[in-house]
């Protein structure tokens, strides 16, 4: 028993009692609390990043169970994947080898932090026994119509060879592997969320427990829009091509009309025309730039004409039909009416092109002078140049303009969104296969339920060529029609990783069940999840799939929740040298090395006392000193203190009222019931770990100070062992093996981590001293320490007598001074 606690002694002996005890702890029956961190991908070692995540679960996995909640707290691995499959192509480990031991890896490094999981509850995607269950899924979604295979424009990385859905997308990049990415048109599998796109918005309601930023992220994607759809008559043909528009106050404002390049018209227009060529080129250089860029703001905007014109149906005008890249096939109907006036990137086009502008919204307090303008107006005001509809606002013009287009059958209101349905194929090996086989005689055939999984082989080549490396294995592609018995070919693209982890919560809760992909009754219970812990970066892609998920499986009558996540918490990210921390970057700091030179309980204190855990954080190898101090303080402290206080009797522990109390006694008692208050709100309601600390640390000091005022004869030795014992369980969630260590050495049987929580007696935390402050003119100046139930007029008299704030005011009136009991004082001078 040094000054010094020996961590890797102390894990050591811990590590193998939890895992003795683990096999034997049953769960409390109380109310039920399903916590839940993101699942990892285990591409390797984890790095602190992922420590944050997982010790903020941890925290309040402890607490929870400690304040009697029938917690469930799983861990699981999102396996399949892009890495496990270039992995095997650079060093020919096999993706599944190559996952196993990163799990192991992964699994060594959580448990060497004492962080406590349901592993009796573990799943991982790429086993059958779990990717069964998603082709199972993936049929229900075919059987309904959610499940279609349509050709698209699609993001393709040349570096992975393969799709991109646009959320993979970042600035025109692969959001894995920054490689630029370009287009091409595939045949491709999707889900169709779009018919979810409303519910989506509506259900926002029921996400009280949700960061507004991550609801506002969603609701930018998904971008609901209110407008008209207008039908443009094409001239010298009895057809009319359809355009949607927020804007329909400024139908008079038309000037030209553009088409997507990738949009079907355009081929029919230029066929055999002298611009053929030329628009083909244009197509075939479009296409090697990214849906994002494209519709970037800052791109360059480039077009040609077509040789044809449409007819505006408000004025009959004729305008011209361009096509040009930033107008995207994804987006509306592929077809835009341009009114360069009012929208800065048809004016920045007009402009290049010198194509006329017309104003048609003059400011309501202005004039526009249309010959000289600088940038579109994009702004509400009055109608002008709008026929018999100038003069209205036009707020008021914009429903009289659709009213009217409804009554001569050219338009009508409508609805627009961002959203695009969610593009699953994948053409890579290591991910679960679409259940789907191709038959000469019968089309498009569902594998049936009772011949899942389809599995994945495992002797196949993953050489990069642009196809799935399925379509080189001859044994899994052919195989027989499920209808016919005819030769058929499966499908060789393979899901989307992020199917796979769309519904793992729901597994999690029956991860054994063999009649369906979850048990209902279990799910019943457990579901919605109570806290979901994970990164902002997910808020578009997991986030959003797994909200359309649970309401698909909600309209089949799966289960009887509309939202998967009742309260979801966003941590920070943690950089280092000015970037994220992440294995691409090489700079990654491990855990490993943190435990072994300073110990699991100074990596789980540093990374929450850093800071806020919804911000970010820099890392600093001075904070893990830091951390590292402080629990050598807490260990030299209650180590001190053990020999008197293993000497009270279980009677004597009790804090008598007949025995003399000291002012410090009552002191130490007061700090020690408001460190209970504070932490246990703190942790428990606010998520604000760091300061739950300090309140330990604050704790610390007092006892400190206590035994330095106190002589150890005059100490009151249940005053004393009362403060120690509280820091110990307080600190148990945060520092879990020292505190285990420390409570055996106070002379404790059971484990502290199976203690009730520590509740408090408000009386005893109610402060006999507040902290009250001075202002001059209403700016801060001083702060005093006053009475609780000190008197506005003696509140005053100390204010007034405060040097420090009085040079503020020396040789100014003093007009009057207003006070706010138990707050602050304000001098108006």
């Amino acid at each position: 028993m040094g000054n010094r606690y020996d961590h890797r002694q102390i894990e050591e002996k811990w590590h193998r009692i939890w895992e003795e005890r683990e096999e034997k702890r049953r769960r409390a029956k109380g109310r039920k609390y399903y916590l839940l961190e993101m699942f990892p991908y285990p591409s390797g070692e984890p790095h602190m990043g992922h420590v944050k995540n997982y010790v903020i679960g941890d925290v309040l996995n402890r607490v929870r169970r400690r304040q009697g909640y029938d917690v469930l707290h799983p861990m699981g691995w999102d396996a399949f994947g892009l890495p496990a499959e270039n992995a095997a192509i650079q060093t020919g480990t096999h993706p599944k080898i190559w996952i196993d031991n990163n799990i192991k890896s992964f699994k060594r490094a959580i448990k060497a932090l004492g962080i406590q999981y349901d592993w009796d509850h573990e799943v991982t995607t790429c086993d059958p026994d779990y990717y069964r269950w998603t082709q199972w899924i993936f049929l229900k979604f075919y059987e309904n119509g959610l499940a279609v295979r349509k050709r698209a424009p699609v993001n393709w990385c040349p570096s992975c060879n393969t799709v991109l859905a646009n959320e993979q997308v970042v600035g025109g990049r692969c959001e894995r592997c920054s490689t630029e990415v370009t287009q091409k048109e595939l045949v491709q599998w999707f889900f169709k969320i779009t018919d979810y796109a409303q519910r989506l918005l509506d259900d926002m309601e029921l996400l009280r427990g949700w960061p507004e930023r991550v609801l506002i992220m969603q609701q930018n994607w998904i971008g609901r829009s209110e407008g008209a759809t207008v039908e443009f008559p094409l001239v010298g043909s009895d057809r009319t091509t359809p355009i949607f528009t927020t804007r329909p106050d400024t139908l008079y404002g038309v000037t030209f009309f553009i088409l997507s390049p990738e949009h079907p018209l355009v081929e029919e227009l230029i066929k055999g025309t002298e611009y053929e060529d030329e628009v083909r080129k244009f197509q075939e250089q479009v296409r090697k730039e990214s849906l994002v860029d494209r519709g970037a703001p800052e791109v360059e905007k480039k077009g040609l004409f077509l040789g044809r014109y449409v007819v505006n149906p408000l004025n009959e005008e004729k305008v011209p039909v361009w096509v040009a890249n930033y107008v995207l096939m994804e987006y509306g109907t592929g077809a835009i009416m341009a009114v360069p006036a009012h929208d800065e990137r048809d004016f920045e086009f007009a402009r290049k092109y010198d194509l006329p502008i017309r104003v048609v919204i003059k400011p309501r307090d202005g004039e526009i002078d249309e010959h000289n303008l600088r940038e579109a107006y994009l702004g509400e005001g009055v109608m002008v140049n709008s026929g018999p509809f100038s003069g209205l606002d036009s707020q008021e013009g914009k429903k009289k303009i659709v009213r009217y287009l409804e009554k001569e059958g050219i338009g009508k209101f409508d609805v627009s969104y961002r959203l695009r349905d969610w593009l699953i194929s994948r053409q890579r090996y290591w991910g679960a296969p679409i259940p789907i086989v191709y038959c000469d005689r019968c089309g498009i055939v569902p594998v049936p339920y009772d011949d899942l999984p389809v599995l994945l082989p495992m002797n196949v080549d993953f050489k990069p060529t642009g196809q799935s490396p399925l379509t080189s294995c001859q044994e899994f592609v052919e195989t027989s029609c499920p209808r016919c018995g005819g030769l058929a070919k499966r499908e060789t693209d393979t899901m989307d990783t992020f199917v796979c982890s769309s519904w793992y919560y729901l597994r999690f809760c029956s991860p054994h069940y063999t009649e369906g992909p979850f048990k209902e009754e279990d799910v019943d219970y457990w579901m919605p999840v109570d806290q979901y812990i994970g990164g902002v970066e997910h808020a578009i892609l997991h986030l959003m799939y797994s909200r359309f998920f649970t309401k698909v499986f909600y309209d089949l009558g799966m289960v009887k929740f509309k939202e998967p996540f009742a309260n979801l918490f966003t941590q920070g990210m943690i950089y280092k040298d000015g970037a994220k921390m992440s294995k691409s970057k090489g700079n990654i700091v491990s855990p490993d090395r943190i435990v072994e030179d300073y110990g699991a309980d100074t990596a789980r204190l540093m990374i929450l006392f850093a800071g806020p855990p919804e911000l970010d954080m820099e890392w600093s190898d001075r904070g893990v000193e830091g951390a590292y101090r402080f629990l050598n303080r807490v260990w030299r402290l209650v180590i001190d203190n053990v020999k008197s206080l293993q000497l009270l009797s279980s009677s004597e522990r009790e804090i008598s009222s007949e025995r003399e109390i000291s002012q410090e006694d009552v002191k130490l008692r007061r700090k020690t019931h408001q460190t209970i208050k504070k932490f246990t709100q703190d942790v428990s309601e606010r998520f604000s770990f760091n300061t739950a600390i300090s309140a330990l640390m604050e704790l610390v000091n007092d006892m400190y100070k206590y035994n330095e005022l106190v002589s150890q004869e005059e100490q009151n030795p249940q005053v004393l062992r009362e403060a120690t014992e509280i820091l110990v369980q307080l600190l148990a969630p945060i520092a879990p093996h020292l505190s285990e260590e420390l409570w055996e050495q106070l002379g404790h049987k059971e484990s502290v981590h199976d203690l009730p929580w520590p509740s408090y007696d408000e009386e005893i935390a109610r402060s006999e001293e507040i902290t009250v402050v001075i202002q001059i003119n209403g700016k801060l100046r001083d702060r005093i320490t006053v009475p609780v139930d000190i008197s506005e007029e003696e509140m005053k008299k100390i204010a007034l007598s405060s040097q420090k704030a009085a040079k503020f005011y020396e040789g100014k009136e003093i007009k009057k001074v207003i006070t706010v009991p138990g707050k602050l004082v304000n001098i108006v001078v």
